[in-house]
């Protein structure tokens, strides 16, 4: 990582080259200028300039605390808060501070061990401050929107962050249980000031997608309602224009595609922004946020007055700036887009910020000393690279501290003598405990995401239904072949059409190997699961089984059957990762001989599948 931050000669530079696609950035002359275009005057255009992040994640540098290393990926980008300030400074510094505002589109404080330190190791809601209120007070955001993970930790510390930042969270459809009233403000009005006029009045509101009804049950149920995003900017934009506003921007927490990964579980769509544009009056742009994709420019028509609404979503984790340009123009005394257009700048072209790296580092370096501290060792190494495709000993793994942590809460309970199963999914294919000494952030590594475990009953029915419904993942082949895994797996980019994310794939396990089963997938979906037995026998349809299972495909994450509605008998509200890190804790050496066996595997008529990576 570098402190190094570029001087403001060479900030005209590093905006053409950070430039990734729309619209090319017009810069401003200095703002002291006379009659600079752009700038305004009596009855002159304005640029008004929104500059946008989402999806920060709690990423400050751009640094991997699993691999202790620097971030990369296979596309180049870079990551991180402290590069986005970079490319968000030079902006302002082209085209004048007082003419831009800067906005985040959700989800801060979930995803990094970083972030899950000052949640649950050295909790803010104790006294500590979050690095990423540091980091975002430091940059000088004017508002940010909350995201569905803000709710992850509870209410108490999503307030404890909220009281650290010096800008408002906006969440107009995060509603009081009761009063159906905002818990949060939902909209802001920005005064910016106009040379040789007053000022205009920039409303900027703030919306959630719905989903976090469903993904943090737990924390929200009889607190928290989320109302539709579109039948929510109905009643607050007509609120904000009679407030005064002339513009409206929306910093929006849900993505531009439509869809729903929770089917019709909800009756408000979980990616809603542009039905948004599209449905409600008066809104000149969004930012938006969710899909972690990128999205630099997309013009939708408003279908009621036939004005065009500008969208942008900067990718994720930091590795894009959105650049919103609003030309504003004066008619008939009153500020209104006259054009505008958009583009992303790219955080791999420039260092980090000085000022925000230095501020955050301590944290930082307290949060590498507890991921690469050692907690056991393992007797021989295990990888999760062939998980989609062939069972292993890491999801074996996941699998054995799930089922045995609620096996062991369910003593004395009436569930107390039933067979306990459990599911886990290969969300990170480039995981892997070593042979030897075992550090949190090897063990964190298999498992990357806040999930709590739940755990239900389904009867052996709903367990072939269930798998049927993970096995979905696999193309249809006609032979055993051998196959690339893109050549019999379905992973896509979360989000992306025609395909399963490796979130959505689920293996089931049994504790001491008791379930075992084969996926053929020379058969069509919902036909492959064949040889399903439980104890040495095929399975019986109305036995009833345990199953452990995380917060988010209990909550019908995914889409799959029956777990929504199933009982729960077992809900601590303790993270999986946090399971997994007190296993290797308390019992110091991990065995894979002791608890890994092949119990599922890929047939073609019966005859294994082979796939070679």
């Amino acid at each position: 990582m570098t402190d190094s931050t570029p001087s403001s000669a060479s900030r005209r530079q590093l905006l053409t080259m950070a430039m990734v696609g729309g619209a090319a950035i017009v810069s401003a002359p200095a703002a002291h200028a006379a009659t600079p275009a752009g700038r305004g005057g009596p009855d002159k255009p304005f640029r008004l300039t929104v500059l946008g992040t989402t999806d920060l994640h709690g990423n400050v540098y751009n640094w991997n605390y699993f691999n202790n290393a620097t971030y990369s990926d296979s596309k180049g980008n870079e990551i991180g808060v402290a590069k986005a300030a970079t490319l968000v400074k030079a902006v302002r510094a082209e085209r004048g501070a007082g003419t831009c505002i800067t906005l985040d589109a959700g989800d801060t404080i979930q995803g990094t061990p970083l972030a899950y330190y000052y949640a649950k190791v050295e909790p803010i809601t104790q006294g500590a401050t979050h690095p990423m209120a540091t980091a975002m007070n430091a940059l000088g955001y004017d508002a940010a929107a909350l995201g569905n993970h803000e709710y992850n930790y509870g209410l108490d510390t999503l307030r404890a962050f909220e009281d650290q930042c010096e800008h408002p969270l906006l969440s107009a459809n995060s509603v009081d249980w009761d009063s159906g009233e905002p818990i949060f403000p939902p909209f802001v009005l920005k005064r910016v000031r106009i040379p040789h006029d007053q000022t205009i009045t920039v409303g900027i509101l703030g919306l959630v997608t719905p989903g976090v009804a469903i993904w943090d049950a737990a924390n929200v149920q009889g607190k928290v309602r989320f109302p539709g995003i579109v039948e929510q900017a109905k009643v607050m934009v007509p609120r904000m224009k009679a407030a005064g506003a002339d513009i409206v921007v929306v910093s929006c927490h849900s993505g531009a595609t439509p869809s729903s990964s929770y089917g019709d579980a909800l009756p408000f769509p979980e990616n809603a922004s542009t039905q948004l544009a599209e449905e409600v009056a008066d809104i000149d742009a969004i930012l938006v946020g969710h899909a972690h994709v990128e999205i630099p420019q997309k013009i939708v028509t408003n279908k009621a007055t036939g004005r065009p609404v500008l969208l942008s979503e900067p990718l994720y984790w930091g590795m894009r700036v959105s650049v919103m340009n609003l030309d504003l123009v004066k008619i008939r005394g009153r500020w209104s887009v006259g054009s505008s257009s958009a583009t992303l700048l790219n955080a791999n072209t420039v260092p980090e910020d000085a000022e925000i790296a230095a501020l955050v580092r301590p944290a930082h370096e307290k949060v590498l000393a507890y991921v690469n501290g050692v907690i056991g060792t393992c007797t021989e190494a295990m990888s999760a690279a062939t998980s989609r495709y062939e069972d292993t000993a890491a999801i074996d793994f996941i699998n054995l501290v799930q089922a045995q942590a609620v096996k062991d809460a369910l003593a004395g309970t009436p569930q107390a003598g039933l067979p306990v199963l459990s599911i886990a999914a290969p969300f990170n294919k480039d995981a892997k405990i070593p042979q030897g000494e075992v550090t949190v952030r090897d063990v964190a590594g298999l498992y990357i995401y806040d999930n709590t475990l739940l755990a239900v009953t389904l009867t052996g029915a709903q367990v072939k239904d269930y798998l049927e419904t993970s096995a979905t993942y696999f193309k249809q082949v006609t032979n055993a072949g051998p196959f690339t895994p893109l050549q019999v797996t379905q992973a896509v980019t979360p989000n992306a059409p025609n395909g399963i994310p490796d979130y959505n794939y689920d293996i089931m396990g049994g504790l001491d190997a008791q379930l075992t089963y084969d996926i053929d997938i020379t058969k069509a979906p919902g036909s492959r699961i064949t040889d399903l037995q439980y104890a040495g026998a095929p399975i019986d349809p109305m036995q009833e089984f345990v199953i452990a299972i995380n917060n988010y495909r209990q909550s019908g994450g995914g889409g799959f059957p029956h777990v929504k509605a199933a009982p729960v008998v077992y809900n601590r509200q303790v993270e999986i990762r946090q399971l997994m890190i007190d296993w290797v804790t308390a019992r110091q050496v991990i065995d894979p001989t002791t608890f890994f066996s092949v119990d599922w595997k890929l047939t073609a008529a019966g005859i294994p599948v082979v796939v070679q990576a």
